[in-house]
């Protein structure tokens, strides 16, 4: 029996790498020239496993960013992880933020608890208004730990997004993410300029950068404003 191609020889060291638990959901992939020069083949050879292993709903793109083990469909659907910046100009609208803080403080316990530092520890605390055409479209609380990038509490997010920031300094390694549906507090509402029975999705993410947690953040969006939406190739 003749061997297997060898992108399909590729598709499959991958696969077993998820399976055996070395490769676990929203764990980064080497890139394809990594991958090339471990297997020795050209870049499009692994671009055509990786293509596969994405269409049949294995791993997913973030574009400009890399390839990452999918989670499993009965976890719930992907969200990338997207510049709120680029995507409102994806719609040919403007972009505007207001930054109401960037401040040093010390984590609290429930906040070193997601960030997995201790108590105490200091942290930066942003606090974004993304905004779209002028209209508030996303509240971005962010938690950073001052070990890790100290240079984030002199960042103005006026001019640049976190997210900008995060990918150029630390390099997603994989993420988390949680989604709910709640009624804002009302200093939230006053940001996000809507009325108390306003229902709002809130995205709780918590990345990694070279084994660490490098940010949690508690993203809040107007239902009237905004939906998830992503494709999860069946099983």
């Amino acid at each position: 029996m003749s061997p297997a191609p060898l992108y399909e020889q590729i598709k499959q060291h991958i696969t077993d790498l998820i399976e055996t638990g070395e490769l676990g959901p929203n764990d980064r992939l080497p890139s394809e020239t990594d991958l090339a020069a471990e297997f020795q083949v050209a870049r499009m050879t692994v671009h055509r496993a990786i293509k596969e292993l994405k269409d049949s709903g294995v791993v997913t793109r973030i574009a400009g960013v890399g390839t990452f083990v999918a989670e499993t469909q009965s976890s719930g659907q992907l969200i990338a992880v997207n510049n709120i910046a680029d995507e409102i100009r994806s719609r040919n609208s403007a972009y505007s933020a207001v930054m109401v803080q960037n401040a040093r403080e010390r984590a609290s316990r429930a906040v070193a608890q997601q960030l997995e530092i201790d108590p105490g520890s200091p942290v930066f605390h942003s606090i974004v208004v993304h905004m779209e055409n002028g209209t508030p479209l996303q509240l971005e609380e962010r938690f950073v730990p001052q070990c890790l990038l100290p240079g984030y509490g002199d960042v103005d997010f006026s001019r640049t997004t976190p997210n900008e920031y995060l990918m150029k300094h630390a390099p997603l390694q994989k993420f988390e993410h949680r989604v709910k549906s709640v009624l804002a507090e009302p200093d939230v509402r006053k940001l996000l300029r809507i009325n108390k029975d306003e229902p709002c999705l809130v995205l709780l993410r918590r990345t990694w950068s070279r084994r660490r947690v490098v940010s949690f953040a508690r993203m809040t969006y107007p239902g009237s404003r905004y939906e998830f939406l992503d494709r999860v190739a069946s099983a």
